[in-house]
């Protein structure tokens, strides 16, 4: 795919950026808050309909999102009720730019401009995926909205890879007493009860509770899930100046028959295979547990109306305990033999602490207001995990004669041999910075910085994870308005990831580095009832580690390493959030980018998203609205290999394709008074049939169209 400029556009177009002149005044936008912008605080707050005007996840300052040098959309509280948006992998469906990859039904990657997202934080505060994946995904209910920033994000995060950074703002008291509940019934006996609760005890003291029970089967045989969730925020006012917050989160996830691995794509032949959308791998025995405990503590003290301290406490525990199955090898597409099982269990534990403190607030210099953070973090990280098999009494290997009639019934195996995991503890110090400065009535530069220092040591399945490294990651931004209504942006930015691997002078390598470099343009339409962008982008990923050729011809534990130039991603984005017309609420994105330097991940990743979400209020008739939710992406393939002897084809390459598809939802909600609302949605409306991803090469396919009603009810 031709791009649309060549890399060095990015650079002409910040030295154009910096060196212009106004043309229009452009009105300070913290200037003009309580008029053009919504105000949005990480202390509460609510967003009307799908226009959030500003989020806080790039630079731990509340900026109105035309004035934050990055791509960032937010999936605001209305979108996740609207369309039942009930999981995080649903929610981020939604969400410009990203790629949700469903690998299996309880373990999903995310990726955005050609790289996995790890970096998910809580309220501005978090560590990357201890294994890059997410596991049993997340209940949404106790979110109040969910920001995504696009690119590197080395401020807030300064670890992982030029992705995004997805921050959860969660749900804190309101200012009034509040009890919603609802109910929700849908296919394959989906029963989900949830109860949202909001009490002032008194003038200082506040709570805010969550609970939520769901339990559902599956299209898939022999899958179903329970959920349980409890989350409870207190809020206590120590003084006028000072408040300290308390939360605590318990996410209980219950998988039985669950996926590990998916389903084989190909046969030997070289030709695709084509099972029913229920078929699965899993044994009737499978399982998954997860649970999740989540405590934040959270103080802030404000010094005067322009200064605040913040400092955060934050602990999460994760506990897992699995029996998995899965299935290997290449059936025969005459008979369908050839498939073997492979039973294992396993345990993890893993534990984040991490403790926070900055300190933000605006300072005058030259006649102007400018703004100013400045913070210190550590984090530590302890993760243990153990893998078993049956290699001895036969049951843990078993022969799966047909996988289109497989009923799952596989003997339960001694699983008590083969043991290995990991044991691994890690140690991140940090310092940033983050300044934004008015250098002229329209113009503003952001410059921060962020000092990491990365300790790892242990083992993971025999690999040696010891790793120290140290790196200074700075960010710079500029923002120029040549209208009140539209702002240009240009901004660089990058992120580090240390690696264990050795040089042919065993020294370790220096880490990847992702740089991001961006431009574009963001605008306030329709009286600033919606913001749009457009965004071009350019994203490396640097000195990551591959085979030096000097050693091929070494063992294994011989071979020594070079850094190379990685993967680069380029293209666009364009972003619309916002009434469009009156009762009329959309958000929209489309993503086009291509990638060079790794043809699998450029393959198997859509280079063309398009996401739509909108509802319309009809007037005609009070309290009905109807609703579209709509994404699409191109087509993507991943080769797996060549023919074997004996066929025809002998030697040609497989290749597994799925063609470009879309899924589309549909919602009718009614307003039945002030206080109860019913939803009915119907998801995958066409009855697509599409393989969820190949990211891996096993994959299972998407939902059948399906149904669900709720019935809300504010008291």
């Amino acid at each position: 795919m031709r791009t649309l400029f060549k890399p060095s556009a990015i650079t002409t177009s910040i030295c154009l950026l910096l060196s212009a002149q106004p043309v229009f005044a452009l009105q300070d936008t913290a200037a003009n808050s309580d008029e053009s912008v919504e105000k949005i605080t990480v202390t509460g707050s609510y967003v009307d309909g799908y226009n959030a005007h500003s989020a806080s996840g790039a630079s731990r300052m509340e900026l109105a999102i035309t004035d934050i040098p990055q791509s960032v959309s937010v999936i605001t509280s209305a979108q996740l009720d609207d369309f039942q948006l009930n999981d995080i992998n649903l929610a981020l469906d939604t969400a410009t730019g990203v790629n949700v990859q469903r690998i299996e039904t309880d373990r999903t990657y995310y990726t955005a401009r050609g790289f996995d997202i790890t970096n998910f934080q809580i309220d501005g505060i978090g560590l990357p995926l201890t294994s890059g994946n997410n596991h049993a995904g997340d209940d949404t209910a106790v979110y109040d909205r969910i920001e995504v920033v696009r690119g590197a994000n080395g401020l807030m995060t300064g670890v992982g890879n030029p992705s995004a950074t997805v921050n959860y703002i969660r749900k804190r008291p309101n200012a009034e007493d509040e009890l919603n509940l609802s109910a929700s019934l849908g296919s394959h006996n989906l029963y989900r009860l949830e109860a949202d609760g909001s009490y002032q005890f008194n003038s200082s003291i506040s709570a805010r509770g969550v609970a939520v029970s769901q339990d559902q089967d599956s299209y898939l045989d022999r899958y179903s899930r329970k959920n349980t969730l409890l989350y409870l925020f207190l809020n206590a006012d120590l003084s006028d100046n000072t408040q300290l917050s308390i939360s605590h989160s318990y996410n209980n996830s219950d998988a039985q028959g669950n996926l590990w691995g998916a389903l084989p794509l190909f046969y030997t032949d070289g030709s695709a295979t084509n099972y029913d959308r229920s078929t699965s791998t899993s044994a009737d025995w499978s399982n998954w547990q997860v649970v999740n405990n989540n405590t934040v503590v959270e103080l802030n003290h404000f010094f005067n109306e322009d200064w605040r301290l913040r400092a955060t406490y934050s602990q999460k525990k994760a506990d897992e305990d699995s029996e998995l199955f899965y299935v290997f090898g290449t059936p025969d597409s005459q008979t369908e033999a050839g498939l073997t099982g492979y039973a294992s269990e396993y345990i993890l534990d893993d534990k984040h602490d991490l403790y926070d403190v900055y300190l933000d607030g605006d300072f005058d210099l030259f006649g102007r207001e400018h703004q100013l953070v400045v913070g210190v973090n550590y984090s530590k990280l302890k993760y243990t995990d153990r893998s078993l098999y049956d290699f001895t009494t036969g049951n843990g290997f078993p022969t799966i004669a047909d996988l289109n009639t497989w009923d799952g019934n596989a003997t339960f195996p001694t699983l008590a041999d083969g043991e290995a995991g990991s044991a691994v503890k890690q140690k991140q110090k940090a310092a940033y910075f983050t300044s934004r400065f008015n250098v002229l009535d329209d113009l503003y530069i952001l410059a921060g910085g962020r000092y990491n220092k990365w300790e790892a040591v242990g083992t993971s399945y025999g690999v040696d994870r010891d790793v120290t490294e140290s790196d200074f990651i700075p960010y710079a931004g500029i923002v120029y308005g040549v209208h009140e209504n539209v702002n240009l942006y240009a901004s660089y930015t990058e992120t580090f990831q240390a690696q264990n691997e050795l040089d042919i002078n065993n020294q370790q390598l220096d880490p990847v580095v992702g740089e991001s470099k961006e431009v574009g343009a963001k605008f306030t339409l329709f009286d600033s009832n919606a913001v749009a962008s457009f965004a071009y982008f350019d994203v490396q990923q640097v000195n990551l580690a591959i085979a030096d050729p000097a050693t091929a011809a070494l063992p294994p534990t011989d071979q020594r390493y070079i850094g190379s130039d990685g993967i680069d991603s380029h293209g666009f984005e364009v972003d619309f959030a916002g009434e469009i017309l009156p009762n009329l609420h959309a958000s929209i994105g489309y993503t086009d980018f291509s990638i060079s330097g790794d043809d699998l991940v450029a393959h198997y990743t859509p280079s063309k998203m398009l996401k739509i979400g909108t509802v319309y209020n009809i007037e005609q008739v009070d309290g009905l609205s109807l609703g579209l939710n709509m994404r699409w992406q191109d087509d993507i393939s991943r080769e797996q290999g060549v023919v074997a002897a004996g066929f025809d084809n002998a030697g040609a390459t497989i290749v597994t394709e799925q063609e470009a598809y879309a899924i589309t939802d549909f919602l009718i909600k009614y307003d039945i008074n002030e206080d109860i609302t019913l939803n009915f949605n119907v998801f995958n409306v066409s009855d697509e049939k599409y393989l969820t991803s190949l990211y891996w090469a096993q994959a299972y396919y998407g939902a059948p169209r399906t149904y669900s009603l709720s019935l809300s009810w504010a008291l």
